[in-house]
C-alpha cells in the first residue's frame, strides 16, 4: 500500500531541496564540525546528496548509505553533474556493513528520528561505533516535537510548466505519546493538463527521542565526551523552545 521514497517523492525532494540546499544552516554547521577530518566520513541516510556534494566540494572524503534506490540513483546523477565521485551503498543502517572504518559518521537534519524504536536505535549506534576508528566521532541530529497536531492537513503545489506539475498532501494521522512516535501520510501526485498521471502514498513514521534518552543511549553503547548543541550553534544549550539538537560523541 505504501512506498518509501519512491520516484515522485525523490523528484519532489530534488526540486525543493537540491544538492547544496541549506536547511537552517545544517550544511555550514556540519562542514565546520568536520573541519580538519582527514579520514573517511560516512553519511547515513545520504538521500539525493543534498549534504554529501557540498561536503565533497569542501575536500572531505565522504561516502553514503541509504535504503532508497531512487534517492541513490538521484545522488549518482548529481555526483556526475558535479564531476564528483563517492562510494554509495544501498542498505539499512540497522544492518550496516560497510567494510570500512571512518573518522566520522554523520546522520544530519533529524534523520535519526526515522529509526522508530529504541531497540533499533541502539543497534544503529552500535553499528556506528563498530565502524569508527578509535577517537572517531558520531554527529547526530534529533528533532524536538512542539507543534505536531493529529488531524492537521497541509497542501503544497510544485508547478513545472503551464501544463505540468506536482502536488503534495501531508496528513498527520496519529500521535503515540507513550512510544514517542508520530505517523504521517504523504500523498504525492503528478498532473498533466489537469489530469493526474501518477501518485504515491508514503507512510512517514518519526520517533522523537528525548535529549537525556539519547545521551544515555550513546553512553550505553560506549561513546564518550558526549555533547549536545541546539539549532546548529555549537555549544548552545537546549531550552524549552529548542526544535533541533545535535549530539557529538567520541569512540574510545
Amino acid at each position: 500500500m505504501f512506498i518509501d521514497y519512491g520516484p515522485l517523492s525523490t523528484k519532489w525532494y530534488l526540486q525543493t531541496k537540491p544538492p547544496g540546499y541549506e536547511i537552517d544552516g545544517d550544511i555550514t554547521y556540519y562542514a565546520s564540525r568536520l573541519q580538519g577530518v582527514k579520514g573517511k566520513v560516512l553519511e547515513a541516510g545520504v538521500g539525493s546528496g543534498r549534504m554529501l556534494i557540498p561536503l565533497l566540494q569542501r575536500g572531505l572524503d565522504v561516502e553514503g548509505v541509504d535504503a532508497s534506490p531512487h534517492m541513490l540513483a538521484a545522488c549518482r546523477r548529481a555526483l556526475n553533474d558535479a564531476s564528483l565521485h563517492a562510494r554509495l551503498v544501498e542498505g539499512d543502517v540497522t544492518t550496516l556493513t560497510m567494510n570500512e572504518m571512518y573518522e566520522a559518521i554523520i546522520m544530519p537534519t533529524g534523520s535519526f528520528g526515522l529509526i522508530a524504536s529504541f531497540k533499533e536505535a541502539e543497534i544503529v549506534l552500535r553499528h556506528f561505533y563498530d565502524h569508527l576508528m578509535p577517537g572517531g566521532r558520531v554527529i547526530i541530529d534529533i528533532e524536538i516535537m512542539h507543534d505536531w497536531k493529529e488531524g492537521d492537513i497541509t497542501f503544497h503545489t510544485l508547478p513545472f510548466s503551464d501544463t505540468e506539475g506536482m502536488t503534495l498532501e501531508i496528513r498527520n494521522v496519529r500521535k503515540d505519546a507513550v512510544h514517542q512516535t508520530t505517523e504521517t501520510y504523504l500523498t504525492y501526485e503528478y498532473w498533466v493538463n489537469g489530469c493526474r498521471t501518477e501518485s504515491e502514498l508514503q507512510r512517514f513514521m518519526m520517533r522523537y527521542y528525548g535529549i537525556e534518552e539519547l545521551r544515555l543511549l550513546l553512553a550505553t553503547v560506549g561513546f564518550e565526551h558526549i555533547t549536545c548543541s541546539s539549532e546548529y550553534e555549537w555549544g548552545k544549550c537546549p531550552t524549552s523552545e529548542t526544535t533541533l539538537v545535535t549530539f557529538e560523541a567520541m569512540k574510545r
